[in-house]
């Protein structure tokens, strides 16, 4: 569709431009036109990103069904290899959350009574100002 345009097309294009919005407004018109085509152009990349990785999903998730079926032996080179991703995968996610089991009876921590005893010294003070 765009693959036509050419050099005449862009220049007459920009002299349409100068002639309707005029010398000043033209460098902010296409500044946003512009930038309105990098953020489609994002959009467009995420979601192509984002497609990818769904269908890459599909295809781990078919390939660990497959690998189900056969009783997880005897497996193709390519079977295998997805079963190692999904392990890897499942194990750098639950490693993150891997956490010594700490239960608030065990806790030996002791309680911040800082911010109560300073506000209460800062009153006392107070209440010995002479009011004048």
């Amino acid at each position: 569709m765009f693959d036509g345009i050419g050099f005449l097309e862009l220049l007459l294009i920009g002299i349409l431009g100068l002639v309707v919005l005029g010398p000043e407004r033209l460098p902010v018109a296409v500044r946003s036109i512009t930038g309105w085509i990098r953020a489609m152009k994002r959009m467009a990349n995420s979601v192509k990103d984002e497609l990818e990785q769904e269908l890459k999903i599909e295809e781990l998730h078919a390939d660990l069904k497959k690998a189900e079926s056969q009783g997880l032996k005897n497996l193709s080179p390519e079977l295998q290899e997805s079963i190692d991703q999904l392990k890897s995968a499942a194990q750098s996610v639950n490693r993150p959350y891997k956490v010594e089991d700490i239960s608030p009876a065990s806790s030996s921590a002791p309680v911040d009574t800082a911010p109560t005893e300073t506000k209460t010294a800062e009153t006392s003070a107070n209440s010995e100002k002479p009011n004048g």
